[in-house]
């Protein structure tokens, strides 16, 4: 049987965010291959992690900058070795390889975080995004975490051009892989127009993007309410803050509902999914879910990035917030426009989210690389100098912490026996 180690960066919350249920669909594919998986992540238990042990998975919990995680995957000794997130990599890499070096070593990139955090600063300095925005700190480190693993997965085709166009990674080291969507628990009839009403928006309060999205549709939400009295705007979302509740206003309309643990019936009961995204990475999962209820959307033509190409949006993409809203209107007002939009919401799931699909491709994508394994990391010799002992700062700075730790434990028990 095949052993699959996964180092989570937090523990998956499928219920909370796209990338909880992105994390769980690629460990539920682990194990309907038959091989053994263990998730395992340094971060503290939450009330919405998932229940692992339902879907036959084990878990584990390691700490950062110990050697005790040397001891554990010693002895576990897995094949396969994921990542999630460049930032355990950095953490966690090295000591695999000093551990374990004949195990595949994947990164779930999740998104590009050098992408996220050069448009955010763009938006800051409300201005373009300028090569010194996307040439930072945390690109250096997030693609020489992606050099140094055998494949990384990239959830976005526009991301994989990045890299391959702007950064010239090797394409060979990576993989597309989308959200995964199981196309036959999808419903073939939701409610119709006449049985739906009002504005959804979802994302995790804790996603900055989210956030700018929520302030965005503050000053949207009065172009729409004007034209449609009776119609309100439902905000979904874990972990909503103080400054985040306080924008709730039944007056106006504006209603910030918080965490709800099944979106999908509140999807099907909204007309029109609203999504002002100005910047992130990735794909945007509130957008999927509302593509699988048949709920037209109406997004920037940054949220609906790397979610498709020829095919045609399911709703409207306008990066112009006058227009945002007055599309908004019409899509909510006009059953036909409506209808439209559903379908091609199901031609573009059955064309780009194909779970099976995506599955088979990515289960064939680490088979080929582990058959040819040494030839494979021969042919990256950035990847191997990137391991070289005068460039990994982060394994002397965890090795450093780590005999820093074990001499406080020692002061303390000599203290503690005095």
């Amino acid at each position: 049987m095949k052993k699959v180690l996964v180092i989570g960066y937090v523990w998956p919350e499928p219920d909370s965010s796209a990338a909880g249920r992105h994390m769980m669909s690629i460990l539920r594919l682990y194990k309907k291959q038959g091989w053994k998986v263990v998730f395992t992540s340094s971060s503290q238990p939450t009330e919405r992690m998932a229940d692992l042990v339902a879907d036959g998975i084990s878990s584990h919990r390691i700490a950062l900058n110990c050697d005790s995680f040397d001891a554990y995957i010693t002895e576990y000794q897995p094949d396969i070795v994921m990542f999630d997130r460049f930032i355990t990599e950095e953490q966690f890499g090295w000591r695999v390889e000093k551990n374990c070096p004949g195990a595949l070593k994947i990164i779930d990139t999740e998104d590009l975080h050098c992408l996220r955090n050069a448009r955010h600063q763009a938006i800051k300095g409300d201005r373009e995004i300028t090569q010194k925005d996307l040439f930072s700190d945390i690109a250096k480190r997030e693609i020489a975490a992606i050099l140094r693993s055998d494949i990384s997965l990239i959830i976005s085709d526009f991301e994989m051009e990045l890299l391959v166009g702007t950064f010239k990674v090797d394409i060979g080291l990576l993989h597309h892989l989308p959200f995964m969507v199981d196309l036959s628990q999808c419903p073939e009839k939701t409610n119709r127009f006449s049985d739906r009403q009002h504005f959804i928006t979802v994302g995790n309060f804790r996603h900055a993007p989210n956030w700018d999205a929520v302030l965005c549709l503050k000053k949207i939400w009065p172009l729409i309410k004007k034209q449609i009295p009776e119609a309100e705007l439902h905000i979904y979302g874990s972990y909503p803050p103080p400054k985040a509740t306080a924008l709730n206003n039944p007056k106006t309309g504006f209603l910030i509902k918080g965490w709800v643990e099944d979106i999908f019936p509140v999807l099907e009961k909204s007309r029109v999914c609203l999504a002002p995204v100005r910047f992130g990475a990735g794909i945007k999962g509130k957008l999927l879910d509302a593509m699988i209820m048949q709920t037209p959307s109406v997004t920037t033509s940054m949220g609906s990035e790397g979610m498709h190409q020829h095919e045609p949006w399911p709703g409207v993409v306008t990066d112009d917030f006058t227009a945002f809203a007055e599309e908004a209107v019409r899509l909510y007002t006009n059953e036909q426009e409506w209808l439209d939009a559903q379908t091609n919401a199901n031609v573009l799931l059955t064309a780009r989210y194909d779970g099976h699909q995506s599955g088979v491709r990515l289960i064939e994508k680490i088979t080929d690389v582990e058959k040819n394994l040494a030839e494979h990391r021969l042919n990256n010799f950035t990847g191997g100098m990137l391991k070289h002992h005068s460039m990994v700062s982060t394994q002397y700075m965890s090795q450093w912490i780590a005999e820093k730790n074990k001499n406080i434990l020692k002061i303390n028990g000599e203290k503690g026996g005095s």
